[in-house]
């Protein structure tokens, strides 16, 4: 398995724990992918995960770069429009990152607006 894959099923698992409930996993459309869309509560949530196996090059978050947002937040768009009323939303990042062979998790709620 890919580290991006393992960091998305650790993702999944850490995400349920936290009270997250999953609607979708790797939403993809001709313009890009969403790696998880969830609820936390009554809001949707679009998360971007990121993971690394060291810090070497920066926290993963950081590789959330602005071009990277505004492809998330057009896939986002894109989804939404199967709604009658557009639910709240926001846009979480969810880093992991092993710290001695461990995962070591951040999540960054409302990360960026679109």
């Amino acid at each position: 398995m890919s580290l991006g894959r393992e960091g998305e099923e650790l993702a999944g698992k850490f995400l349920k724990k936290n009270g997250y409930m999953l609607v979708e996993k790797n939403y993809k459309t001709p313009m890009g992918e969403i790696d998880i869309i969830a609820r936390d509560k009554e809001t949707l949530v679009f998360l971007e995960v990121k993971t690394r196996e060291s810090l070497e090059f920066g926290m993963p978050f950081e590789a959330v770069n602005y071009h990277k947002r505004r492809k998330i937040a057009k896939v986002a768009l894109s989804y939404l429009k199967r709604f009658k009323e557009t639910p709240s939303c926001r846009f979480d990042v969810l880093s992991i990152y092993y710290k001695d062979s461990r995962p070591e998790f951040e999540l960054i709620k409302d990360a960026f607006e679109v």
